[in-house]
């Protein structure tokens, strides 16, 4: 095999192929990516069982061929080579890698251990990249980051016809995101739990691209597939397996107090109260008419407070949150003001966005706040 490429195309396609590879990999050759030159040019893949992903991009190939390299090896390298074209050439059991002035010989592994990439499934439907990106950043913070309940780590998927949305709880929160999307079928009705993480780095990865395309189905061996593609780039994902609990219940019904917030300013008034916030306490939302007031510390202890202008509509209520969980719903929203609904302070809050300071609340995303019990 031989081929030049752009040292930037390079670059870009190899640290994109190896993103989810394993440090330690169980078995060897699935620290590899691997290279195939042809007549379409150069693609890459990578896999190792749970993820893969496949990218082709332009280059002249002299003589094609197929050689498998360390991933992660040749990503540091080609973001590391000079900015000129990049000669990569297969020689007996070493790959050459030749850029101006610098040269690098890698160890070839075994292409025949390499195990066949899974078939992505018939696609589902489309959705614009900058849209779906948002969505899965929403949603995807709320998703539990341990494995206590693997099936908590996960993000599900729902689609009926034209309708797709977005849920994700780790018990002490939970991100909903209903949006529009382009289906292949206007009857399509799935249902998916797909790894939160994996659904993250691919949604970055791929919504500067135009548009994704989403496949849902099985792969050949039965297995759960989920599969995204955006322009040559392509990855597929297994599914987790499980009932997801029945969560949406925890929306409260009714609502007794909202509040309206410039989102900005809230943010910042929390950030520097809970500065004086030692791990696991809380922060103290205070809200009245025509303000809120945010406190921290009590006792002894190092003791902060900040007033922000609020509406209230309903009742005054004291309630305490997370600041970490209450900063994460407020970074998520994308809008001007952030409108907090409430029934009593010890049931969950519901947080939304709002274009403008009187405006309609903006409730195809809703993130709810489980409260913390405080002294009073």
């Amino acid at each position: 095999m031989k081929l030049v490429v752009d040292r930037d195309v390079l670059a870009e396609a190899v640290t994109w192929a190896v993103r989810g590879l394993s440090n330690r990999p169980p078995v060897p050759v699935l620290a590899g990516v691997l290279l195939d030159a042809n007549d379409e040019g150069l693609t890459l893949s990578a896999f190792d069982y749970e993820v893969s992903a496949k990218v082709t991009v332009d280059a002249q190939v002299d003589e094609p061929g197929q050689v498998l390299v360390l991933g992660r090896l040749l990503a540091e390298i080609s973001r590391s080579l000079p900015n000129k074209p990049v000669t990569v050439n297969a020689d007996g059991h070493k790959v050459e890698v030749t850029c101006g002035s610098s040269r690098f010989s890698l160890q070839q592994m075994p292409t025949a251990d390499y195990p066949t990439l899974p078939t992505a499934p018939e696609p589902t439907g489309s959705i614009a990249g900058d849209v779906f990106t948002q969505a899965v950043s929403q949603v995807a913070i709320a998703a539990d980051k341990s494995d206590t309940l693997p099936i908590l780590t996960g993000v599900r998927m729902q689609i009926e016809g034209d309708k797709l949305s977005l849920l994700a709880t780790d018990r002490y929160r939970l991100a909903l995101r209903e949006l529009t999307w382009n289906p292949t079928a206007s009857d399509a009705s799935q249902v998916a739990l797909i790894p939160a993480r994996t659904l993250s780095d691919t949604a970055k990865a791929l919504g500067a691209s135009g548009a994704v395309q989403i496949a849902l189905g099985s792969a050949a061996g039965g297995e759960g597939l989920v599969g995204f593609e955006a322009g040559q780039r392509r990855t597929t994902t297994r599914l987790l397996d499980g009932e997801y609990p029945k969560v949406t219940s925890i929306f409260p019904t009714s609502v007794d107090s909202v509040s309206v917030i410039e989102t900005a300013a809230l943010t910042e008034a929390v950030k520097r109260v809970s500065l004086v916030a030692e791990r696991n306490t809380p922060v103290r939302l205070r809200f009245s008419e025509g303000q809120v007031a945010i406190e921290a510390g009590q006792g002894d202890d190092a003791q902060a407070s900040e007033a922000v202008e609020a509406t209230l509509t309903g009742p005054e209520l004291e309630i305490a949150f997370n600041p970490q969980f209450l900063l994460d719903g407020l970074g998520a929203l994308g809008t001007s003001y952030a409108r907090m609904s409430f029934t009593q302070p010890s049931r969950p809050a519901v947080l939304s966005g709002q274009a403008e300071a009187d405006g309609d609340a903006d409730e195809s995303y809703r993130y709810v706040l489980m409260p913390v019990r405080f002294a009073s």
